[in-house]
């Protein structure tokens, strides 16, 4: 089998000009980067504004393992299927970060005869969306102590500061530093942080923003500490908002590129799922739901993370809601949510799947409670045997939920083709009322304790006294009522990712409590997530090389 790089260099891509042309955006809304992939002017979106919105179908999956689950190559696979059925589709999907490129997790462009192209491109710097929000946000850093070293007019606790600096790379030495060293004239000494750039709050900002002046605004509404007497500072009092909003005049535009088939792909935005909403841009997702009559994209992680954040917090913000969710699912992941270790997942094993199942369960149930149709889709690994799919297809039937095999790793659209005639009849007619988890104007507490209690099936939250003492702060500066974003663990239901499968009888503890105020949404963390990766053992920028030629080898 070749290596995924090495099909998508076989692969003869059309031009850009043609993918535009097929799904309906004009040459003059189209800003070309090369010859196979471009920026779509926001033109489109007041050209087609009266034009009805497509179906929105949204792929989520079961709790991630290291067995891996496939969600970007089920939306990419499922939308090429989709247009071998005679349906008009594009998928939009989420950018990579090059953290994890080079780190240990990979990009985000899918696998095997389920990708976008040209992949090394968007795996790497693509249009150059990550730099410019690296840029606004380290614009912000550069202000703010600048502002305290020329005499700190607003009062700036340097105490309290909490906006920190980022770059778009996995580097665990720069999680904690000192700037401002060096004397007067190098500003005031302080401590200060480092993340990798798709966990800043541009990136959050930017991805559920609904156009250029609402994405200005949004930084403009950004807290980046608070005063000696404890009041919020926002970034209007520095004015810097159009500046930031100045450098993010392109990256608010979406990319477009094309599948392994030549479907149309909207690529845009990144926040991981773990520590923000973990969904692409709300534009981009508008812009396909205008050019497409299915629109496919997904959600980072599991339905407990990604897709509640997806109906919570972007769904509302959007005035969007999904026809139809896929939940993806592996016989291997399965068989380690039933106890199995990794390095015993080719054995088989169907009691395992037996007892994994319920994980699937409980995410089916976290789908259905937003009152939405679910499609299991099970993506085939060749260590899977007939007996164990037997199994699990008994199991979704018996549970009554549709299920479908999805091979189209290894056949592109088509193995996919069950999958594409189950959602298309799925969303045909469909009639969904949106729904949310919680009321906004609900108080923190309350918001955490109806998405532990209906989502992860846990008891109930604790918090620690300093996340209580957040909360008032926030209640006081009147910020409370925002959606919540809770930072957990992707590989538990529960904060313990050593609790597989659907644990019970569990609290999740609530460390740290922040708003997000540009991004719209209050960040509540439960345990100590990484915003600041660090590069592994053997990083994978190991096994990379350039030849003289100009051609990549070891890019997944």
């Amino acid at each position: 089998m070749f290596s995924d790089i090495e099909i998508a260099q076989a692969n003869q891509m059309e031009p850009i000009t043609k993918i535009a042309e097929d799904c309906g955006i004009l040459p003059q809304e189209l800003e070309q980067y090369g010859h196979y992939k471009a920026k779509i002017s926001l033109d489109v979106l007041k050209r087609l504004e009266d034009k009805p919105d497509g179906k929105l179908v949204l792929v989520t999956a079961i709790t991630p393992t290291p067995a891996g689950e496939g969600k970007s190559t089920t939306s990419i696979g499922l939308a090429q299927a989709l247009n071998k059925i005679g349906k008009k589709t594009v998928v939009a999907l989420r950018e990579p970060s090059l953290g994890p490129v080079f780190g240990i997790k990979g990009g985000a462009a899918g696998g095997g005869y389920a990708q976008v192209v040209p992949m090394d491109d968007i795996n790497l710097h693509f249009t150059g969306d990550m730099h410019a929000i690296t840029a606004a946000n380290n614009l912000l850093s550069a202000m703010i102590d600048n502002h305290v070293h020329q005499g700190n007019e607003l009062n700036i606790d340097v105490r309290q500061i909490s906006w920190k600096r980022v770059m778009d790379m996995n580097d665990r030495a720069l999680r904690n530093v000192v700037v401002g060293m060096g004397g007067k004239v190098c500003g005031f000494p302080r401590e200060d942080h480092f993340m990798i750039t798709v966990a800043s709050e541009i990136m959050a900002a930017l991805c559920l923003a609904t156009s250029l002046q609402d994405l200005k605004e949004r930084f403009g509404r950004i807290v980046i500490g608070s005063t000696y007497d404890d009041k919020p500072v926002y970034v209007h009092q520095l004015g810097c908002e159009g500046a930031m909003a100045m450098l993010m005049k392109d990256a608010i535009k979406p990319n477009l590129v094309q599948t392994l088939e030549h479907t149309p792909a909207i690529v845009h935005g990144g926040p991981f799922a773990n520590i923000a909403h973990g969904c692409n841009s709300i534009l981009a997702t508008k812009m396909a739901l205008k050019l497409g009559d299915i629109v496919i994209t997904e959600a980072g992680f599991g339905a407990d993370l990604g897709a509640e954040k997806f109906l919570d917090i972007k769904c509302p913000y959007g005035n969007l809601f999904p026809h139809a969710v896929i939940i993806v699912a592996t016989i291997r992941a399965l068989k380690m949510h039933g106890g199995v270790k990794k390095a015993d997942l080719n054995e088989e094993n169907i009691e395992a799947v037996n007892a994994g199942f319920v994980n699937l369960a409980k995410q089916v149930e976290n789908i259905r409670a937003f009152g939405l149709p679910v499609l299991v889709a099970i993506n085939k690994f060749s260590s899977d045997t007939p007996a164990e799919i037997e199994k699990l297809l008994q199991k979704c039937d018996s549970y009554g939920v549709d299920v479908s095999l999805n091979e189209c790793w290894e056949k592109g659209g088509d193995g996919g083709i069950d999958m594409a005639k189950q959602i298309a009849a799925m969303v045909e007619g469909t009639n969904i009322t949106p729904k949310t988890m919680y009321d906004k104007e609900d108080t923190i507490p309350e918001k955490l304790m109806k998405i532990v209690q209906k989502i992860y099936g846990g008891d109930g939250v604790e918090f620690t006294t300093n996340a209580k003492k957040q909360i008032k702060q926030l209640e006081d500066w009147g910020l409370d009522k925002l959606p919540v974003c809770i930072a957990k663990t992707q590989y538990s239901l529960s904060d313990n990712p050593a609790l597989l499968g659907a644990p019970k009888d569990f609290n999740i503890t609530v460390q740290d409590v922040r708003v997000a105020n540009g991004a719209g949404f209050i960040v509540c963390q439960t345990s100590n997530i990484m915003v600041m990766p660090g590069l592994p053992k053997k990083p994978a920028a190991l096994n990379m090389d350039i030849d003289a030629d100009g051609k990549i080898t070891g890019l997944f």
